[in-house]
């Protein structure tokens, strides 16, 4: 029976190389592999896939308002699997249809990203596969002093941390750095100051 996954990390613990690396395993079996991505992550191209590794894929997006499940019977039920990168970006409603897709079609559906934003406040999608989603693993990433990294600092032109602001920006090692709580609380405090 096919389930909904969600695999959530901080910045930098691969993510996307793994999205991409199940992707190929899939393929590598004879599989076709459906793979999205929101359309407002178009950090390394609309259409493209890409990790901090150098692993890279042409992908499917999808917009804010479209309907995941429409889009896929219309165009993509011929595939075996699919997997979403960057799924915090995905509303809640696209989500229940990546859900329903599973439970209706039968097809796995495998969703990679972030689950809290550079303020330490769940995405509207990472919140909504919390609520549903049948497994749940954790990417754990590391920190500079070498705890697990759980915040995703925002950093601003001067490589302060920004705590205010809109919830998407997208970024990468120049906007963004992984930390663990501690760090970030202690960081916050000094620059404070």
């Amino acid at each position: 029976m096919a389930k909904l996954y969600f695999k959530f990390g901080a910045m930098g613990c691969s993510k996307t190389a793994q999205a991409l690396i199940t992707k190929f395993n899939y393929e590598e079996r004879g599989m076709k592999v459906l793979l999205l991505k929101p359309a407002i992550d178009d950090r390394d191209g609309v259409n493209t896939v890409k990790s901090r590794i150098g692993l890279e894929e042409e992908a499917v997006t999808v917009g804010g308002s479209e309907n995941v499940y429409e889009k896929y019977l219309n165009n993509y039920s011929d595939c075996n699997v699919i997997i979403v990168d960057e799924c915090q970006f995905l509303s809640p409603e696209q989500v229940d249809q990546l859900a329903d897709i599973v439970i209706n079609e039968n097809i796995p559906v495998l969703c990679f990203g972030l689950s809290t934003d550079f303020t330490t406040h769940l995405f509207p999608g990472s919140k909504r596969l919390f609520e549903i989603a049948e497994s749940i693993a954790e990417i754990k990433s590391v920190c500079n002093c070498g705890s697990k990294a759980t915040v995703n600092a925002r950093l601003d032109s001067n490589g302060r941390i920004v705590t205010k602001g809109s919830q998407v920006c997208i970024g990468g090692n120049d906007r963004y750095v992984a930390m663990c709580r501690k760090c970030w609380l202690e960081r916050l405090a000094k620059e404070r100051e």
